[in-house]
């Protein structure tokens, strides 16, 4: 486990997953709010890039498509930056999909790679983790900016942060479900004689990373999104703005603490 592997796992989700979310933002938020957000979405891939791990750390042949398929991604999102009013609407959209389904190649091929000496339900266990990863982390992003967008334009429907609030709500949901089969297999598959027992770690002093993991980045985005949904509610986008600026930083911090943690005791959580 290194520093390098948790920030490029975590950078590739983030980046991602926002790009998977600019497909449920209607156009009316106009043209600079997804240039801004397919620029964001480039800036971090790039970054995550530059922390690529060697091949060793993340898994020989698998890590090796996930960084290309990675690099198709990257380029897919910002050649569609480059054109974002310039050319046809249609083709743009094209250049998203294809960077949207790179990019869930590369979430896969990542899985694969960082549980090869695994069994098989852990690597699914492993692909369910890191696509609810993206979705959360993509969800809270976009919905924080979305949230700050009413400040460019005003009479932006409210309908749309509320409909990126359910889907925000939804991830949370599919997180909280992947690492609570993640926990109870780890748990309960654990036999006498075996080396690792999560059990064990988690009631250690050292456990204290997945109690921290689970209360930042599961409980706290939970409260927080609800908050925010009430807020959207009654049409106070400031307020709900402000609280996803919390909800975002809980979901960061649990994140990064997901990825070490997965990296240190091969459990999906």
């Amino acid at each position: 486990m290194s520093l390098s592997a948790i920030l490029f796992l975590f950078l590739t989700h983030l980046g991602i997953g926002i790009a998977w979310t600019l497909i449920l933002v209607p156009r009316s938020a106009g043209v600079k709010f997804f240039r801004f957000n397919a620029g964001l979405v480039v800036a971090i891939l790039v970054v995550g890039m530059a922390f690529r791990p060697d091949l060793a750390v993340l898994g020989g042949v698998a890590s090796g498509t996930a960084f290309i398929t990675l690099v198709v991604a990257t380029g897919a999102f910002l050649i569609y930056w480059a054109t974002i009013g310039r050319v046809m609407a249609v083709l743009r959209r094209g250049l998203l999909w294809v960077g949207l389904a790179a990019g869930a190649v590369t979430l896969i091929a990542q899985a694969v790679a960082v549980s090869s000496s695994l069994a098989m339900a852990s690597t699914v266990l492993a692909i369910a983790s890191f696509l609810s990863s993206a979705a959360l982390l993509g969800g809270s992003c976009t919905a924080m900016i979305l949230g700050h967008w009413y400040l460019v334009l005003p009479s932006m429907d409210v309908t749309h942060l509320q409909s990126m609030v359910k889907f925000h709500i939804g991830s949370i949901i599919v997180r909280i479900m992947v690492v609570s089969v993640a926990v109870w297999l780890a748990i309960s598959g654990w036999e006498p004689g075996l080396e690792s027992n999560f059990q064990r770690y988690v009631l250690s002093s050292a456990g204290v990373f997945f109690w921290q993991r689970v209360l930042f980045g599961l409980l706290g985005p939970a409260v927080l999104s609800y908050l925010t949904w009430e807020t959207a509610k009654i049409r106070s986008t400031q307020s709900a703005t402000g609280i996803l600026y919390v909800d975002f930083f809980t979901v960061i911090v649990g994140e990064i603490l997901a990825k070490y943690l997965y990296l240190l005791t091969s459990v999906a959580v």
